[in-house]
């Protein structure tokens, strides 16, 4: 049998097997990673299925999380000046991405692996800490996209709901996953909600989780809320691995560029489900991005900004919301949420899916300040 060209060997087989994979397991995981991007979970459409929506040229699309910003001006020039050399590998594009990583991050470049976008690694790290006998655990709302690579593989994904302050409640995770948990995901902020778990309360899992588990911190906004990033747990070989994406606030999202920051070992478990070149145009626009020092705290300002300018139109009207630090938010429409979905939808303004947890909220992603006002005429229309 083999996985990604790879030859499994006794060894290997006896290691899934131990993980409560049985060999008819094995032939459809075989069968998955020999698909590829064609499955359902397997890439980062996927899950931006579920906010794909066929609207007209003069829509508002504040439906999938995007930065209606786009690359900033030194990343298009990259891409622009790049773009001749497509028919070339240039692998070295890559290392200079890891090499700033490294630096910004402070760790060394082994502990690093660029990926097109963040969503390959959540779900290759759970194929490879999650199984049949050790589950997936995340919060309730939460981001889906490795609880549905969990259900593919037949892990058991445990929601755990939020606290009061919207927070991940680690300790209720800790106990809900049970001694065999195998991965632990925290997005913070949290997609949907925007909001922040503490760095003490992720610290607190990692030194209190079950011996050979995992803490994913997917920190895919961790750069628009001004939160503490988790390098340091990485550097100091902690079992963590960190995803990066610069989808949100680099603008970046059709480009595809990411990364996995994490203890090697940890990167090549992960990295043993796929393999493949990444675009050299996503590439030389997130070295550009990188490079850019004010680029961050500039775009943090802006969507910070036109988001507390919402999220003050929503209190002068006594609109329930999630007080958020993210570039989406949540706000209780007191009904069914597709309810206001579809109606907005009507006066052209796309916002985000509804969650099973929370029936009644919807999330809108924050975009320009002109395409906010719209949201604001549209949104007293409809609940009028």
């Amino acid at each position: 049998m083999t996985l990604n060209n790879h030859k499994l060997n006794p060894q290997e087989v006896k290691s899934f097997l131990s993980r409560g994979f049985n060999r008819r397991d094995l032939a459809k995981i075989a069968t998955m990673v020999t698909a590829g991007t064609t499955l359902p979970f397997f890439n980062e459409s996927a899950m931006a299925q579920l906010s794909r929506v066929e609207a007209p040229p003069d829509a508002v699309l504040i439906n999938a999380n995007e930065n209606p910003l786009g690359p900033c001006e030194s990343a298009r020039q990259a891409v622009h000046n790049i773009v001749n050399n497509g028919g070339r590998y240039m692998y070295g594009e890559t290392d200079k991405v890891v090499k700033l990583i490294s630096e910004q991050d402070q760790v060394k470049p082994t502990y690093i692996r660029i990926y097109p976008g963040s969503s390959a690694p959540l779900h290759q790290s759970v194929l490879a800490f999650s199984s049949p006998t050790k589950p997936f655990v995340m919060a309730d709302p939460g981001y889906e996209a490795g609880g549905r690579a969990a259900d593919f593989i037949g892990a058991k994904t445990i929601r755990v709901p939020l606290k009061k302050d919207y927070s991940h409640d680690v300790q209720a995770m800790l106990k809900a996953g049970g001694p065999n948990a195998g991965l632990f995901y925290i997005c913070n902020p949290n997609n949907p909600t925007g909001t922040l778990t503490p760095k003490a309360d992720i610290a607190w899992l990692v030194a209190n989780k079950p011996k050979g588990s995992v803490v994913v911190v997917d920190e895919a906004y961790t750069h628009i809320s001004e939160a503490e990033f988790c390098s340091d747990m990485v550097a100091k070989d902690q079992d963590v691995v960190l995803l990066r994406t610069f989808s949100k606030i680099y603008g970046m999202a059709g480009l595809r560029a990411g990364a996995v920051i994490a203890r090697p070992d940890l990167i090549d478990k992960i990295g043993g489900w796929s393999a493949g070149m990444l675009p050299i145009t996503g590439m030389a626009a997130a070295s550009a991005s990188l490079a850019e020092k004010n680029l961050v705290p500039e775009r943090r300002k802006l969507i910070g900004q036109v988001r507390m300018d919402t999220l003050g139109f929503l209190d002068k009207h006594k609109f329930s919301y999630v007080p958020s630090v993210s570039n989406c938010f949540m706000v209780d429409v007191k009904q069914p949420g597709n309810n206001i979905v579809n109606a907005l939808r009507k006066e052209k303004i796309y916002i985000g899916r509804v969650w099973p947890a929370w029936p009644t909220h919807v999330r809108v992603t924050v975009g320009t300040s002109e395409e906010m006002k719209k949201f604001q005429t549209a949104f007293l229309k409809v609940m009028a």
